[in-house]
């Protein structure tokens, strides 16, 4: 029990002014004492926060490093509701080496009318292409195209065979580029813009919702919207998984807005 030590010079008034001004200061040094406190612990808070995220980005670093990335993983790209696979040109050169590299005979090319936009190619490996396949894969070229920056909700895409694209002109100009001439008879058909984000065995693929739905477990639907690509990747990660630079790499130029 604490010992309360009067002076008896002092009256019994001065005396509690006494004791009651060294209460005051040893309540203001508890009070001190658990400011710092909540300081330290915010502080602790903070660091096991970031010390979360950085182990998570090395988890995600080693989950990518393990995944052996398969060669059209540089390229726009997605398997469709029916299994094809269906690349796109990301910029003039990826255009250039999708056609002259990965074009074969059987395959179909879809491009659009809207200048500046990715050439696809659905993979035909000897099989007959459904409609179905070639409706996602324009509703791709639509969405990968300057339309979705543009807040335009569709934009005249076509589909050829192989055959009827070419670097020659027929006054013999120069092509640039990424650029081709389109021979014969292009069979236009109807698209919208249709994007999905999901995750399939670690890799992020971007494409028509009918094929992301029928592919990833995860998936976010978004659509043209304020979002910058950075903050929409965030967003998407929470909900699927994988790294922002993937998410942000698989988006079409533009901004977004998270649908569900």
């Amino acid at each position: 029990m604490a010992k309360l030590v009067l002076d008896l010079k002092k009256s019994v008034a001065q005396n509690a002014g006494i004791y009651f001004e060294k209460a005051k200061k040893t309540k203001k040094k508890l009070q001190g004492a658990e400011e710092a406190l909540s300081r330290s612990l915010e502080k602790l808070r903070q660091l096991e926060k970031k010390k979360e995220e950085f182990e998570l980005k090395e988890k995600e670093k080693e989950t990518l490093r393990e995944r052996k990335k398969e060669w059209y993983e540089k390229f726009r790209w997605f398997l469709s509701s029916d299994n094809f696979l269906v690349i796109g040109g990301r910029d003039a050169t990826s255009n250039e080496v999708l056609i002259k590299k990965h074009t074969d005979k059987n395959d179909l090319v879809l491009h659009t009318d809207m200048a500046g936009s990715p050439f696809f190619v659905i993979k035909a490996e000897n099989k007959e292409i459904p409609e179905s396949t070639i409706k996602e894969a324009a509703d791709a070229v639509c969405t990968f195209s300057r339309a979705f920056k543009l807040g335009i909700q569709n934009t005249p895409v076509f589909y050829v065979t192989p055959e009827q694209v070419s670097k020659k002109t027929k006054a013999g100009e120069y092509m640039g580029k990424g650029a081709f001439m389109i021979y014969g008879k292009t069979n236009y058909i109807e698209n919208k813009i249709n994007l999905a984000v999901g995750i399939k065995e670690n890799a992020i693929m971007a494409g028509p919702l009918e094929a992301i739905k029928k592919h990833c477990e995860k998936f976010v639907v978004l659509q043209q919207g304020n979002l910058k690509p950075s903050d929409a990747a965030k967003k998407i990660r929470a909900k699927i998984s994988g790294t922002i630079d993937e998410i942000v790499r698989a988006l079409p130029a533009g901004s977004f807005e998270i649908k569900k």
